[in-house]
């Protein structure tokens, strides 16, 4: 089976669809039924799904059609989105909740309207839920997402000079780890070099990991012992980027050295 990855905003999670007998291609949007009502998502990627896979996961939905331009200019404008944006962020401030409202979604249907939000904590917005209920006529989400969404959704540079890959082409945000700093050595270098302007670790450091991993296999590890001009010595550190290593060796006089060795040739 093969299947097409939907995304139906930016800070939502990318969803699974049965491409069924459709011709699509990435950046285009479709009409699909999900549990929760009749949306239009912008198609991220494909994939082929063994028999194994099929039978370990639910049921995957089919895509309905592909969106026509008259489906598209459904959904409300830009200047509908601030207005309505704005109303919640005014019921917000009356209800003193500590929250910074950055993005809206209207389901395709016109049956639900989710609000995107950033928070330190947990907060209870059922009083403004009832507020903007009441205002919309309509079925009410309120969605808390992380901050790294957030950057995403409002785009910027990153420390390259380049558009943020996460507002770019990268389509789930996968967890960035501080081991993959390491592997990469560059801990060294400080939290704000090594930080997105959203102040999390950079997506860089995500999709680079398997190539330092992969040039980390062809040096010694530390602590191994290798020849050198005649010598075992031992490798103290690699340096993956130069593919070279540092190792301890004795002088002529039989003082400890350390001297880098480079494995490109070796």
């Amino acid at each position: 089976m093969k299947v097409v990855h939907i995304q139906f905003n930016p800070w939502d999670r990318i969803y699974d669809f049965d491409l069924g007998d459709f011709s699509l291609l990435v950046g285009d949007s479709v009409i699909v039924k999900t549990e929760m009502g009749t949306e239009i998502g912008k198609v991220i990627s494909f994939k082929n799904l063994s028999e194994e896979e099929i039978e370990t996961r639910p049921e995957i939905k089919p895509v309905l059609r592909k969106a026509t331009s008259i489906d598209i200019e459904k959904i409300p404008d830009e200047k509908q989105k601030k207005r309505d944006l704005e109303f919640c962020k005014k019921s917000a401030v009356k209800h003193e909740l500590p929250m910074k409202l950055v993005d809206i979604h209207y389901s395709f249907d016109g049956a639900r309207i989710t609000f995107a939000f950033i928070a330190d904590g947990r907060i209870d917005f059922r009083e403004l839920v009832k507020d903007l209920t009441r205002h919309f006529n309509k079925t009410i989400r309120l969605q808390q997402i992380g901050i790294r969404d957030e950057a995403k959704l409002m785009g910027d540079f990153g420390h390259c000079g380049r558009p943020l890959c996460c507002g770019q082409f990268l389509g789930d945000l996968e967890s960035i780890t501080s081991e993959m700093a390491e592997a990469q050595q560059c801990v060294h270098r400080g939290s704000e070099r090594i930080s997105g302007i959203c102040g999390r670790l950079m997506c860089c450091l995500a999709f680079e990991n398997k190539g330092y991993e992969e040039m980390s296999k062809k040096l010694p590890a530390v602590g191994e012992k290798i020849n050198y001009q005649g010598k075992k010595c031992a490798v103290l550190a690699q340096h993956i980027l130069k593919q070279t290593v540092s190792v301890e060796s004795t002088g002529d006089n039989g003082d400890r050295v350390v001297i880098e060795v480079d494995m490109k040739d070796k």
